[in-house]
């Protein structure tokens, strides 16, 4: 089984809740276990709330500005990304692949603890991508479940 679906979302803070309810909705469809589905949205809502406040160019929200979000289930694993257009990620959060817990990038720590891999990386001059993957467990009633 392969679904994948990517959104074009403004940084608004509407479009958070929008890319959660997408992406349980996914997972319901699938047949995914609720726990592994409410891991995986959280994080996700983690990555979108980092994207709608820091992933901007500039300090004034522009309406075409925005960020993309994009899910992988292939096989028994999920993958996210979430890609802004903002100043990128410290270079000590990118070299680390896990974030050090402080004040600031607790929602970046919990996408690592509630996923299996997690990727920050830097694309210069045009933005930032967090990238996670989380091996699914499925319903006994799974439609789509991989054999």
């Amino acid at each position: 089984m392969s679904i994948w679906w990517s959104l074009h979302l403004r940084r608004e803070a509407a479009s958070v809740s929008l890319a959660r309810r997408l992406l349980l909705g996914t997972m319901e469809t699938a047949g995914v276990d609720p726990d592994i589905s409410f891991d995986l949205s959280v994080a996700l809502s983690e990555a979108c709330a980092n994207a709608v406040e820091h992933g901007g160019r500039g300090d004034v929200p522009d309406e075409t500005e925005g960020y993309h979000v994009t899910a992988y289930l292939e096989g028994d694993c999920c993958r996210i990304e979430v890609t802004d257009s903002g100043p990128g990620f410290p270079p000590a959060t990118v070299a680390r692949h896990r974030p050090a817990l402080a004040e600031h990038g607790r929602g970046l720590h919990l996408i690592a603890e509630l996923s299996d891999h997690v990727r920050f990386r830097n694309r210069p001059g045009r933005g930032a991508v967090v990238s996670f993957d989380k091996m699914l467990k499925w319903r006994d009633d799974a439609v789509l479940k991989v054999s």
